[in-house]
């Protein structure tokens, strides 16, 4: 836990988390919103046109608005998705009122438990760098295990709704 909060109590390294995780949601909600609404443009547009964010937009527009504390639980997406949220202009007190629950998982998250992790990692990595070293490896070969096989059953059911358009017609 950062040295600044660590003689906090409880509740208010809670606060603390929960603040934090409901001003990043915002910032890059409005973010995606300004790009939409054309007054953000160059580097902000770039960025937002790629394809995690696509990929976040057809979540979105697929799964609803639940998608958005789900987002929380992700590293990475989560920023993907509150950007879709705000291209597609969804209405502030709506996205609001979605990022809450997740938000408050988050904070409970990295508040309770997280930033522990974070640090008894990071003390691995000085006193038994090899040891740090295997640990990141498995996580990693786990993340792209995991990954190839969501991309697989993603191929499979894309498949599988192409020949149904197929009989379709």
């Amino acid at each position: 836990m950062p040295e600044a909060i660590q003689d906090w109590p409880v509740l208010a390294v809670f606060g603390f988390f929960l603040l934090g995780a409901l001003a990043r949601s915002q910032a890059i909600y409005w973010i995606g919103r300004g790009v939409a609404a054309g007054v953000l443009r160059s580097r902000w547009r770039e960025r937002l046109d790629s394809q995690r964010v696509h990929r976040a937009t057809r979540s979105v527009e697929r799964w609803g608005m639940p998608i958005v504390p789900v987002a929380f639980l992700t590293i990475g997406f989560q920023s993907a998705v509150f950007a879709a949220v705000g291209l597609l202009r969804v209405h502030w007190l709506r996205y609001t009122v979605w990022t809450i629950p997740g938000a408050l998982v988050w904070a409970a998250v990295w508040g309770g438990g997280g930033i522990a992790v974070v640090g008894a990692l990071w003390a691995l990595a000085r006193t038994a760098p090899w040891a740090f070293a295997i640990a990141v490896a498995l996580l990693v070969l786990t993340g792209v295990a995991l990954a190839l096989r969501l991309r697989r059953r993603r191929e499979q059911r894309d498949a599988v709704e192409a020949l149904g358009d197929l009989a379709e017609h």
